[in-house]
């Protein structure tokens, strides 16, 4: 397997410590201007995942089968991972009731709470809001993450599909996905009646095992194995889909997510998926 490391902050005095820590006559290759890999790893070392942390460089041990072009199928979160804010609680924030709902959204995030049970609480929360006022949001706080779009370019340069699944809403998720120019968005839709919000979800709730099958759903259309897909997201309710795909990343996630993902970026922005599986 390889080492890669990768941080706005890494330095060439921080490569060669690892490189001392690893015992490795193979020397560092760099990938990407903050991004580098050190092969033929035999196994974990775990000094060097400490130092790592010490000193916010991003550190994984990668497959060395593990490159971009095995994959076929990426699966990704909405909120806190493709974009930089959880817009329910912008929406909120619009009616002076964000520290409410963000609170809700804190203890989902962190799998405190059943993720329908809570959604449906948020957004009842929010009755009587305007339309206009998610369109304020949208325009004035809705941000793409560091990296997003140079992580989808690349998708598309290999030819892998690309899903946005998210427990937050289509009105936000439909414009992300023509933002990055992605090929499927699902999230859940937000009742709306004479241009005002009723506090109701229409249909059935994307939570975190919609979210895994739409990710099973979508591999087996395309004809694909588990171990081709990728899922990327940053909260508990990602668990599931990235269980089930071959690689789970954590993207400045919560500790439980962190725990259990194949990989965790903490310092890098999604462009930092690309080295991962650069070769």
């Amino acid at each position: 397997m390889r080492l890669v490391v990768q941080g706005k902050a890494i330095t060439f005095a921080h490569l060669a410590h690892i490189h001392q820590l690893c015992a490795s006559s193979v020397q560092f290759v760099q990938i990407a201007q903050h991004g580098y890999y050190l092969a033929n790893q035999s196994e974990i070392n775990p000094s060097v995942q400490q130092f790592c942390a010490e000193q916010n460089i991003d550190c994984a041990y990668v497959g060395n089968d593990q490159l971009i072009q095995h994959y076929g199928l990426c699966v990704m979160d909405m909120d806190s991972t493709l974009i930089s804010i959880e817009c329910i609680d912008e929406i909120a924030d619009m009616v002076g009731l964000k520290p409410q709902v963000a609170a809700i959204t804190e203890r989902a995030m962190q799998g405190e709470l059943d993720f329908a049970q809570s959604l449906r609480e948020r957004v009842a929360l929010l009755k009587g809001l305007q339309e206009s006022d998610l369109m304020r949001v949208l325009n004035e706080r809705l941000q793409l993450n560091p990296g997003a779009q140079q992580w989808i370019d690349n998708c598309k340069a290999n030819n892998i599909t690309t899903l946005l699944v998210s427990g937050g809403f289509n009105f936000f998720a439909d414009r992300v996905k023509a933002m990055l120019g992605l090929d499927y968005a699902v999230a859940n839709t937000l009742e709306i009646i004479d241009g005002k919000l009723t506090g109701k979800i229409l249909g059935n709730i994307v939570d975190a095992q919609t979210k895994a099958d739409e990710l099973v759903k979508l591999r087996d259309r395309l004809g694909l194995s588990a171990t081709q897909t990728i899922a990327i997201g940053d909260g508990a309710n990602d668990l599931k889909m990235m269980s089930v795909a071959g690689v789970g990343i954590a993207y400045h996630a919560k500790p439980v997510v962190q725990a259990q993902a194949s990989y965790a970026l903490n310092h890098m922005g999604l462009d930092g998926v690309i080295n991962l599986f650069a070769s």
